[in-house]
């Protein structure tokens, strides 16, 4: 009968701020010094092979099961078991099983639309009203989330330095937003490509109801299949992170098959600067298929494919405050979401995004925007970066 005892091992060296366990025996440990700031509950003991097998995993799954309860921020808890070195989440016995992975077309579809196609109604729920799913630019402490997000597109945009008439290619266009800011505001003709249905016919709508259709298109379609002629300009957001390990020098590559000569792109992902990574938990019940890059993977695979970096820029502590304000949204909303998850999922959700958030704290992982010039480095842009901040 396992007895506490490889828990509190795994838990004892975990965090760096003061916690409360109650282990499932009813006896209570309190590690670190002063009051703590926040307490566990065990409702079950974990035999080792559960917690050696993969502890992120087995500890996640007993959240969204209610066998841990957490009282205080799981975000906070979180961090400080990152930041700590002798944690479970930074100890190589404890995180050594990874998730076999697929990344065919048909299984990159399926993937996308497990996440995405949840229902345009429950996102909207608590994203903004511009519904943008991917890491905003707070320009000014006081900006709301939306205005946040529209100054990430406006960032991006700009970042190309972009020329009325010129053509834009969106990989993953999401729900639109940045396109058809391109199209609208930048006068450029655009096209969007998206896996997921519920983005495909929202962004379809969008076009329509705004009278774009001689200047802007959404296609249904992985991205390795596209036929189009060469782009001016490329913009890919929040989109890496899910083609796979083994397919990242494919799709830099398509990246460069689909820029014309000296053509600007800007790429916006989540990147470990410690090297890649993939996360059980999140790759289970999360994002499918999920892989985060290393910079000096992806660096090289930038190089590989004919194509020279012009800038980079980490945003870490903006996808932070974005997934905090994500998080307060998501809790605002708990009435409406109720009318449609159970509360298995709300535990998940709610896990998820304050986990995440930690992750960003912490330096775990960050978020970097590349931008990348087919041909010598930036010979079609400034020489200096002020003029991304003119616009």
């Amino acid at each position: 009968m396992f007895n506490n005892f490889l828990l509190k091992e795994v838990l004892e060296h975990s965090f760096n701020i003061p916690v409360q366990v109650t282990y499932a025996n009813g006896k209570t440990e309190r590690y670190g010094d002063g009051k703590p700031q926040v307490k566990i509950t065990f409702h079950r003991d974990f035999s080792m092979r559960e917690l050696i097998h993969n502890a992120s995993l087995t500890l996640g799954e007993a959240y969204m099961d209610k066998e841990i309860e957490i009282e205080g921020s799981i975000q906070d808890l979180i961090t400080s078991a990152y930041e700590s070195a002798d944690s479970f989440l930074n100890n190589n016995k404890l995180k050594h099983f990874l998730p076999k992975q697929s990344h065919t077309e048909r299984k990159s579809k399926s993937d996308v639309q497990s996440h995405y196609d949840i229902g345009n109604d429950f996102y909207r729920l608590w994203l903004d009203k511009t519904l943008t799913y991917s890491c905003a630019y707070f320009k000014r402490p006081q900006d709301t989330l939306e205005e946040a997000q529209r100054n990430k597109v406006h960032h991006i945009i700009n970042k190309l330095d972009p020329k009325p008439g010129k053509t834009l290619l969106d990989i993953g266009c999401g729900w639109g937003t940045l396109m058809l800011t391109a199209c609208k505001e930048y006068d450029l003709n655009v096209v969007g490509i998206t896996l997921s249905k519920e983005q495909y016919e929202l962004v379809t709508q969008r076009i329509k109801d705004e009278g774009l259709e001689d200047r802007a298109k959404v296609i249904l379609e992985d991205y390795r299949e596209l036929k189009h002629e060469p782009f001016d300009y490329i913009t890919s957001v929040g989109m890496f992170e899910h083609v796979g390990k083994e397919n990242l020098g494919e799709y830099f590559q398509k990246i460069s098959d689909y820029l014309k000569p000296n053509g600007v792109a800007l790429i916006h992902g989540i990147t470990r600067q410690q090297g890649g990574a993939v996360n059980a938990w999140i790759d289970k019940y999360i994002f499918p298929g999920g892989y985060i890059p290393g910079l000096a993977e992806n660096i090289e695979h930038i190089v590989d494919a004919g194509m020279q970096v012009a800038d980079i820029e980490t945003l870490r502590r903006h996808y932070q405050k974005t997934l905090e304000l994500w998080d307060q949204n998501f809790r605002r909303a708990l009435p409406e979401i109720r009318k449609i998850e159970d509360e298995r999922f709300i535990r998940m959700w709610d896990l998820y995004l304050q986990a995440c958030a930690a992750s960003f704290e912490s330096g775990n992982i960050d978020v970097i925007q590349y931008l990348i010039s087919k041909g010598p480095s930036g010979s079609n842009l400034p020489t200096t970066r002020e003029y991304m901040y003119q616009a």
